[in-house]
């Protein structure tokens, strides 16, 4: 079984879909393309648009939990509905409050430096940082109650988390403040060598992140 994944080949959304594939067992193919190429149909120019079983699909959570379920016997989600409500509740956050702020405030700015050569929006980081690091502490805590979306085993939300903290961690700023953070830093060293994620490093990735 052949996946083809549409999306720049540097992306933490794409990055989540071959993590899974690897997990399943599936060959997957990124075909490059950027969001708003012709090539990649998403209706609102986001990445990636998958290819499985003769369907196209985007929007990443309802792709990996459909390749999770057909093709891995789910062995990425929990069977019980209480800790599957937890696993979605962070891929929730992480989708929806964690990526945007770490994308917006910090990543984007030194993406944007280091790849296309532009001053560093020290300014926009700045404001940033104050909530990142509130961010930081909020889930290290979550993980010194009870192992918060750790206490399933490996699931979507580790992946789906550690993908979007993994672009954090490879600023300066963000590595440090992960690096203060015990359990959250601790987490992410056990997943950096899972062998689904290290058959998917980015081939500009060093050992703290892409940048």
């Amino acid at each position: 079984m052949q996946v083809r994944i549409f999306g720049p080949r540097i992306s933490t959304y794409v990055r989540i879909v071959q993590i899974v594939c690897e997990e399943a067992g599936l060959t997957h193919e990124v075909v490059p393309t950027s969001a708003h190429s012709p090539a990649n149909r998403h209706p609102f120019g986001k990445v990636p648009v998958v290819e499985v079983d003769g369907l196209e699909m985007s929007e990443t959570a309802p792709i990996v939990r459909y390749l999770d379920s057909r093709h891995n016997q789910a062995r990425l989600q929990p069977c019980n509905p209480a800790e599957r409500y937890v696993m979605d509740r962070w891929i929730a956050t992480s989708d929806n409050y964690l990526f945007p702020l770490f994308e917006r405030g910090i990543m984007m700015p030194y993406i944007m430096h280091h790849f296309a050569g532009q001053p560093l929006d020290r300014e926009r980081i700045d404001r940033a940082l104050p909530m990142i690091a509130r961010t930081l502490e909020f889930l290290e805590l979550e993980l010194a109650k009870d192992g918060a979306w750790t206490v399933s085993g490996f699931t979507l939300a580790d992946v789906m988390l550690y993908t979007t903290l993994l672009g954090l961690r490879a600023t300066p700023e963000g590595g440090a403040g992960i690096a203060e953070c015990e359990r959250l830093a601790a987490w992410m060293a056990v997943c950096d060598y899972r062998p689904s994620i290290m058959a998917t490093r980015w081939e500009t990735e060093g050992a703290a992140g892409p940048f």
